[in-house]
């Protein structure tokens, strides 16, 4: 057990002695902007170093699957590939670092036992960052899902009652709930202010959200402009259609709800209902003598 503590705290001596030596230097190495959250802020440096590193090591095709999960996810500019790389190496060093030390330090496992089951719990502590960003692509698609048909009735409203698309998107995004649709509204809007055409910057925020409904909506608009058509009629029906679908997504939740209960109610409820009422029959019987 003393063996133990001395190697654990040897390490962190290590670890802070590298951290106090090293961070000026890391600082230095990389300038700019910083992530928000206290924590990534602080490891920001160290991950951006690492990330360089594993940069010419990353794929094409991983390049550009972890580009768009990043996309989908509306990370900040400054995420690139190789930080969710830099981040799956953090996590699979630390979960080897501490399943190692609590193995062979705590529980006395021999060496090679504790090695090769470090190296097996920290490959799936790698593929945590990446699912945590494909997590928040997929919440960040379904909140988008729920807003646009509100989208859709207050950009109609505003056309219907005399301004141009630009106007009632503006409208939109200074109404509507705040939220990644909103946030989309606005990157629309600022990339036409900034000189790109509208068809374009619509459909950029297509190819950033990647969902059907803002497809067929940037689609609807294109095919307006082009051949001169009344908008508001065509945006009145996508958003009577794309409420019904919400309706229906809603519905289909429901009818899922069933489903997903089955698997606690079999190993979890039913099981611990059934201990309750046996326990006591189950002492009777054995203070009887059976």
């Amino acid at each position: 057990m003393l063996f133990a503590i001395s190697w654990i705290m040897a390490g962190l001596s290590l670890f802070l002695a590298v951290w106090f030596v090293a961070r000026p230097w890391a600082l230095q190495t990389v300038a700019g902007p910083t992530p928000q959250r206290r924590v990534l802020a602080m490891a920001w440096p160290w991950l951006q170093v690492l990330g360089r590193a594993c940069d010419p090591f990353i794929p094409a095709a991983m390049r550009q699957y972890l580009s768009k999960q990043i996309e989908l996810a509306g990370l900040d500019p400054i995420w690139k590939c190789r930080h969710i790389v830099a981040l799956q190496c953090v996590s699979a060093g630390l979960a080897w670092a501490m399943c190692a030390t609590v193995l062979y330090g705590f529980v006395q496992v021999p060496t090679g036992h504790a090695l090769g089951f470090s190296m097996a719990m920290a490959i799936p502590c790698a593929w945590l960052p990446l699912q945590r960003v494909r997590e928040r692509g997929r919440q960040r698609q379904a909140h988008i899902l729920r807003e646009f048909p509100f989208m859709l009735d207050m950009t109609v409203l505003c056309v219907e009652a005399g301004l141009n698309l630009q106007g009632a998107l503006q409208q939109a995004a200074l109404h509507g709930p705040d939220g990644p649709l909103r946030a989309e509204l606005r990157h629309v809007l600022a990339d036409v202010r900034a000189g790109v055409t509208r068809e374009h910057a619509l459909a950029q925020m297509a190819i950033r959200t990647d969902l059907a409904p803002v497809r067929a909506f940037v689609t609807v608009v294109e095919q307006a402009g082009r051949m001169g058509m009344n908008l508001a009629p065509l945006l009145r029906a996508q958003a009577d259609q794309q409420r019904a679908e919400r309706f229906l997504r809603a519905e289909k939740k429901a009818m899922e709800a069933p489903v997903k209960l089955l698997f606690p109610l079999v190993f979890c409820v039913f099981p611990g209902t059934f201990i309750i009422i046996a326990f006591p029959v189950v002492s009777r019987l054995l203070d009887a003598g059976f």
